[in-house]
């Protein structure tokens, strides 16, 4: 009962803080401005632990580095900590172990990056037909903007109708159930249990 609850309290403080950093940095990459109520919400969530990370990790080709390695770092700190209280037998000096929750990390920004995408899919899809000039848009097709144009060059509209954002949707699920959804259970099993 504690380790469960451990569990979620450890995995749901962490994938918020972890998405509020992808945000930051997608959001930086995509060149929107932190001057909606959402992006001042990422900003003043995650400056305390950004801005002093930059003064050692530049920005690399404009790329908010920082905010990418944080969120990486803490991925890793909830795999570690998740790991911890399990029952399994490991070993957390084992290079087995320590690559292991390195990759595990990268598979968690990988899925929490693709299921920011898919919210901010839907969430522009919503907007377009109900609030078109709502101030989150430009939020949200910076978001959305570059997986969606080379689809759209692909498929054109039918009847009028851009499904392109409901190709990217079935996508993006395919590639987390089938492709994501393995890869943890799969890294895991090699975690060193004799060291």
């Amino acid at each position: 009962m504690l380790t469960d609850t451990l569990n979620f309290l450890i995995r749901n403080l962490a994938e918020f803080f972890i998405l509020l950093l992808l945000t930051r940095f997608f959001l930086q990459a995509a060149r929107v401005s932190f001057s909606h109520p959402l992006g001042q919400f990422v900003l003043v969530l995650t400056s305390w632990a950004v801005l002093p990370v930059r003064r050692w990790i530049k920005p690399f080709r404009g790329y908010d580095t920082a905010s990418l390695l944080l969120a990486w770092l803490t991925a890793l700190l909830m795999h570690g900590l998740l790991l911890a209280i399990t029952p399994w037998p490991f070993v957390f000096g084992s290079l087995t172990t320590v690559i292991a929750l390195a990759l595990v990390a990268v598979v968690e920004l990988v899925k929490l990056s693709l299921y920011l995408l898919f919210a901010a899919v839907i969430g522009q899809a919503l907007m377009s037909w109900i609030a078109p000039y709502n101030p989150l848009m430009p939020i949200l097709n910076g978001l959305t903007g570059p997986f969606l144009k080379p689809l759209r060059r692909i498929i054109p509209p039918i009847g009028g109708v851009d499904i392109t954002p409901l190709i990217l949707i079935l996508l993006i699920q395919l590639v987390l159930s089938v492709f994501v959804a393995q890869l943890e259970p799969a890294i895991l099993q090699h975690v060193s249990v004799a060291g």
